[in-house]
């Protein structure tokens, strides 16, 4: 008997979003496929303006598209009401944003660990301490977002995206907001905590030294995929 083949843990097809810009419809994005694995690590790049962080709002529910759908674990995205997408997006799905965004009255430790409570981890406390230790942090866990510099609240936001052991992952321009040297080191933290959980990353950056670090990069330019460069066998699809 064949064995069928698994899958994806993520996939969108035909993904399109228009807005309504005075008396026309502005496309943002058009009829975007994309399929990703588990366990994979795939960039979204491209300019200012081309649909980046769009199609990635979109892969992740939290906007919905004008036509087409994506499906995670099989699931669509579509076929969920608000309730639906706050559950698959707290148990399956992590964030890291380039604005930190951390709760400014919770120290760093407890930014950390309210997701993962919220969840229902069971090793929650020693997890996030555990993470804290990963993320180079360990004497910093009493400190709030005030306290810490720009590189550390987004090492702490990158513990707290993994807290709940997430399958798939989502980074929008993750060192966006950090000096070059600061956001290289968060960059090899944020890929080695992927390797070590064995999530699924996808990452937008307008950067294309970060994208040549994926194994697969997709490129895009006005709402559409110009290029697939798919570096596990050195193709070039475009």
């Amino acid at each position: 008997m064949t064995k069928r083949p698994a899958a994806p843990l993520l996939q969108a097809v035909g993904l399109t979003k228009r807005l309504r810009s005075g008396s026309r419809d502005l496309t943002i994005l058009d009829g975007v496929n994309l399929s990703v694995e588990a366990g994979e690590f795939v960039c979204i790049v491209g300019p200012s303006g081309s649909g980046k962080s769009t199609m990635l709002g979109l892969l992740a529910g939290l906007d919905r598209p004008t036509a087409g759908d994506v499906t995670i674990d099989g699931a669509s995205l579509a076929a969920m009401d608000e309730d639906e997408l706050a559950l698959l997006r707290r148990g399956r799905v992590g964030f890291v944003f380039q604005s930190f965004q951390l709760l400014g009255n919770l120290t760093a430790r407890e930014n950390i660990l309210l997701p993962m409570e919220l969840t229902g981890v069971e090793d929650a406390a020693d997890r996030a301490d555990a993470l804290l230790d990963q993320v180079g942090l360990a004497d910093r866990g009493h400190h709030y977002p005030s306290q810490l510099s720009g590189g550390e609240q987004q090492r702490v936001a990158l513990a707290r995206a993994f807290g709940a052991r997430p399958a798939l992952l989502f980074a929008d321009e993750p060192t966006g907001n950090l000096d070059s040297e600061t956001g290289a080191r968060v960059l090899e933290m944020l890929l080695e905590l992927r390797r070590d959980e064995g999530t699924a990353l996808i990452l937008v950056t307008h950067d294309l030294e970060i994208a040549a670090r994926a194994p697969r990069a997709v490129h895009l330019r006005g709402g559409r995929i110009e290029q697939e460069i798919d570096r596990r066998a050195q193709t070039s699809v475009g």
